[in-house]
């Protein structure tokens, strides 16, 4: 039994249990899940994620049914599952099936199982799953434009999303616990039947000149074997890239890796090693004859996609990377309303800046509180490690390394760059974050971290001076420390400070 438990974003309080919690499970060809969720609808915190490796797809190229074995590990999953859903109070519990059990002669086996558990199975269609899938990668990555392909146990689903929608959506036989098979047919014999299948689609050059949004455990752990390979300094695989070379190597390299090697690698699932090469090898051929520019790990998948769906417009509309921020910085800081009031009031200094930078500078003001529970001495630490390792979708390495730049700076931090930020952004998108957080640490300590001297106050730059302008009845606000705050902020923008009342 392989089982894996994993930790999201910082949990809801105690006294936010009043927020409804829904899960998820996901029964799929490979794992069975339970997800339950708490927190905003756009981006809800995860409460719980638990799977076991129950492989029902194994056998199916072979006998067509789902083996005793995986049967009776998946119903014990299940049993477990329908438990805690009801201990953990689950308000709204939703239960889907894929290829595996969709294809199983004996899947209303499990089914009925589930049924005695009380749970309600719904098988989805490999349609519904593709266009699943595909929402989620927009959760995650709202401008994604090119192809999904999420690889499962018994399928892989190829998914057209573009302008914040999913258009055309098909659903393949070529799961990885059924490639072994055909690859054992011949050399060649799996590229020549991706490129029978995707013509016969009239999916051939489909992808030409766009990304592919990699979806699945089995390409994750590929993504996961490349940055331990490489080095990567950012154990976090969403939005991470890996190019048509690139894939052609780990392709090659598989085959001499050691399985000693490969168990070497962190957070590298052993239930996925003796697929892995197969994987890797359905990657190459589907990018090939899509034409696709290069690939990106999502992340988000199939559960992410249900719950999206389950949006309004307006809801799908909000910035995921902006709901995490203010909802960690509401749990984490002392001030709900603070960070969006904080920048807000650092924005007058930097109007000249894209889009792009703008909503990364929100989402570190957000964040401005933080670090404030933790030991004085690491709190710029503390605040670099939630920029850089939070569960933030929206953004990729280098906008972690800026906003946690940001934050290293605004609670304390020397005016260096540590490790690893210099590896993954320039260093004048990272002179600029360490403005936003000496601009971001005046404030804070200007206000106290309350909003009405905020409220009452102004930045400005111009004509070589960086302007903060209080009410006369303020001030007595203008103490020793906000004053050398004030002076290190103009310094870094090479002007001097000056107080208007």
């Amino acid at each position: 039994m392989s089982l894996t438990t994993v930790s999201s974003r910082t949990p809801p309080r105690a006294g936010d249990a009043g927020e409804p919690r829904i899960a998820i499970i996901d029964i799929g060809s490979n794992s069975v899940r339970l997800v339950v969720y708490q927190g905003p609808a756009r981006l809800p915190a995860i409460l719980f994620n638990e799977k076991v490796m129950a492989g029902l797809g194994r056998s199916l190229s072979q006998t067509g049914a789902i083996e005793a074995a995986g049967l009776a590990l998946a119903c014990s999953a299940l049993q477990r599952f329908a438990k805690l859903a009801r201990e953990m109070q689950v308000t709204e519990l939703r239960t889907v099936a894929t290829a595996a059990v969709r294809d199983a002669s004996n899947g209303h086996e499990l089914i009925d199982a589930a049924r005695r558990y009380g749970l309600e199975v719904e098988l989805l269609p490999g349609e519904e799953e593709a266009m699943a899938s595909g929402f989620g990668v927009l959760s995650g990555i709202p401008d994604a434009d090119g192809i999904v392909g999420d690889l499962g146990g018994g399928s892989l689903e190829l998914v057209r999303v573009v302008a914040g929608t999913v258009t055309d959506r098909i659903s393949y036989p070529l799961g990885v616990l059924r490639l072994g098979a055909i690859r054992a047919q011949g050399k060649g014999v799996l590229d020549r039947t991706v490129a029978r299948l995707i013509a016969e689609a009239g999916w051939t050059g489909r992808g030409k000149g766009l990304p592919f949004y990699l979806v699945g455990g089995s390409w994750r752990s590929l993504a996961k074997l490349d940055m331990h390979l490489a080095a990567y300094p950012l154990p976090v695989v969403h939005q991470y890239p890996l190019s048509l070379e690139r894939i052609g190597e780990l392709t090659r390299m598989l085959a001499d890796l050691s399985k000693a090697e490969l168990k070497a690698v962190p957070d590298l699932s052993s239930a996925r090693l003796p697929t892995l090469g197969d994987a890797a090898a359905l990657l190459g051929s589907v990018v090939k004859h899509l034409g696709s520019s290069g690939t990106t790990v999502s992340a988000y998948g199939l559960r992410e996609g249900l719950l999206f769906q389950r949006l309004s417009v307006a809801e799908r509309q909000q910035d995921p990377l902006i709901v995490a921020a203010r909802d960690e910085g509401r749990r984490l800081g002392r001030f709900p309303e603070h960070g969006d009031l904080l920048g807000r009031w650092i924005a007058p200094l930097f109007a000249d800046e894209p889009a792009e930078l703008a909503r990364l500078r929100h989402a570190a003001c957000l964040l401005a509180d933080v670090g404030w529970r933790a030991n004085p001495e690491f709190r710029d630490e503390r605040g670099m490690e939630i920029g850089l390792h939070g569960n933030w979708v929206g953004v990729d390495a280098t906008g972690r390394a800026l906003i946690a730049q940001a934050l290293y700076a605004s609670l304390g931090g020397k005016m260096d760059s540590p490790e690893p930020l210099g590896r993954l952004a320039g260093l004048e998108a990272l002179r600029r974050a360490k403005l936003w957080g000496l601009a971001m640490r005046l404030g804070q300590r200007l206000s106290g971290g309350v909003a009405a001297p905020l409220q009452r106050s102004r930045l400005a730059l111009s004509d070589g001076a960086l302007a903060l302008r209080l009410p006369p009845d303020d001030e007595a606000l203008y103490g020793d420390t906000v004053e050398r705050r004030h002076k290190a902020l103009a310094a870094a923008f090479g002007c001097q400070p000056v107080l208007e009342l």
